[in-house]
C-alpha cells in the first residue's frame, strides 16, 4: 500500500499538471479596431467627436440613469451607418460595448471587453443577437423586450443602456441643422 506522502505527492503533481479553469470569462474579446473593420469592411472612416455638454449631456444621463463623466464621445459614420464604442459600469467595472447602427436600428452589438467576475454571458450571441433590428420607440426606449440572464442582471442592464444611448446618438448625429 502506498504511503500517505506518496499519495499527497501524486495528487500535487496531478493538480499542477491539470489545465487552469477560469472562474470567470472576463477579458478582451475584440479590439475597437477589429470591431470597426467588421462594421466598415470597405474602410474605417475617420472618427468624429461629439462634445457632451448642455442638453446633450442631460439627454445621455437620463438614458443612463446616472451622471455621464466623459466630455466627448468618438464615433464613426458613413451615410446612415454609425459605430459607437462606449463604456458602461456593470456592477463595479466598465463593460466596453461596440454598437453598429444602420437606418436607425441596431445592426450589431459586440462586447469588446468585460472586466467583471460575473455576468460575462452578455458577450454570447444568444444575448447580443436580441438587439438586432431594435429601434427607439417614441418614448426613447428600445422597441422590443431584451431577455435577461440569471446572475447577470447588472451586465444586461449596462448593455441595454448602451444600446439605447447609441441609438439616440445615431439619431442626434444624423440630424442636420
Amino acid at each position: 500500500m502506498p504511503s500517505l506522502k506518496l499519495i499527497i505527492l501524486a495528487f500535487c503533481v496531478a493538480a499542477a499538471a491539470a489545465p487552469a479553469v477560469e472562474s470567470s470569462e472576463a477579458g478582451r474579446y475584440e479590439t475597437a479596431g477589429e470591431f470597426l473593420h467588421s462594421v466598415f469592411p470597405e474602410g474605417v472612416p475617420v472618427s468624429s467627436t461629439l462634445w457632451v455638454q448642455g442638453d446633450l449631456r442631460h439627454e445621455i444621463e437620463s438614458r443612463l440613469g446616472h451622471p455621464f463623466a466623459s466630455l466627448r464621445i468618438r464615433y464613426w459614420r458613413v451615410g446612415d451607418s454609425s459605430a459607437w464604442v462606449l463604456d458602461e459600469i456593470g456592477k463595479e467595472l466598465p463593460i466596453t460595448v461596440g454598437v453598429a447602427v444602420t437606418g436607425g436600428s441596431i445592426r450589431r452589438v459586440h462586447i469588446l471587453e468585460f472586466r467583471e467576475s460575473r455576468g460575462w454571458e452578455v458577450r454570447l450571441p444568444f444575448f447580443t443577437d436580441q438587439f438586432r433590428h431594435t429601434r427607439l420607440d417614441a418614448g426613447g426606449n428600445l422597441n422590443r423586450k431584451i431577455d435577461g440572464i440569471t446572475g447577470a442582471t447588472l451586465s444586461v442592464g449596462a448593455v441595454t443602456r448602451i444600446a439605447r444611448v447609441a441609438l439616440f446618438l445615431h439619431e442626434k448625429t444624423g440630424q442636420t441643422d
